[in-house]
């Protein structure tokens, strides 16, 4: 059972649908802030499922329908943070002269907000590291965001296969540096030139044809 299970509760086959009522929207955005301000205070043990509920102003029976677990809410607040993060780079993208520059600097930029948050950081990172297979949507769901910050960087509407390989090579090495800096392992400046590195895949894919972004 994962951390904060609720006893007996099953998660939904795909919670991707039906689509949320504009009611239901709006607790879920409760219970997401929620989730991220007792993280952002005291890290993953803080995030209770019975104190979410009360800041979020639902019942406990309400919260567990929505995430059947810490886990699975920690996961689905980590897509939340993306996504604010997304949004917050497509209004000033990054300024790099190539492709390999503004991934970096996107991963940069998107790490320097978790670092503003640590607590918070460590809580949806350890979150992503105990998930199990039943955690698999929101884990799934988050890949495919990180992604797509990666390819709005890179300017690809179709990558190829080996450019979509370069992307998830990039995302373990961005993911192995959050855990390294918030173990106290690496500091900013080696995460820096981790990330710049590995970015540097990028430049052996250039000659594989994939269409601009003309977005």
């Amino acid at each position: 059972m994962t951390a904060d299970a609720r006893p007996g509760a099953q998660p939904p086959t795909d919670r991707a649908t039906p689509p949320l009522t504009e009611r239901q929207e709006a607790r879920r955005r409760r219970i997401l802030h929620a989730s991220a301000q007792l993280a952002s205070r005291g890290g993953f043990e803080a995030v209770q499922m019975r104190e979410v509920a009360e800041a979020a102003g639902v019942a406990l029976g309400t919260l567990y329908r929505y995430f059947p677990s810490k886990i699975h809410l920690l996961v689905a607040t980590m897509q939340d943070q993306l996504q604010h993060m997304h949004s917050t780079l497509r209004k000033r993208p990054p300024a790099g002269d190539d492709a390999a520059q503004r991934v970096a600097e996107t991963l940069m930029r998107a790490f320097r907000a978790l670092q503003r948050e640590p607590h918070l950081a460590d809580a949806m990172v350890r979150a992503l590291t105990f998930a199990d297979r039943s955690v698999s949507p929101e884990v799934d769901a988050v890949s495919r965001l990180t992604t797509a910050i990666i390819l709005d960087a890179m300017g690809l509407e179709h990558p190829t296969p080996e450019q979509l390989s370069a992307v998830r090579v990039i995302e373990h090495t961005w993911h192995s540096a959050l855990i390294t800096w918030l173990s106290g392992r690496a500091s900013i400046a080696q995460v820096k030139i981790d990330i710049e590195t590995v970015c540097r895949l990028i430049d052996l894919t250039e000659e594989s044809g994939a269409t601009p972004w003309r977005g």
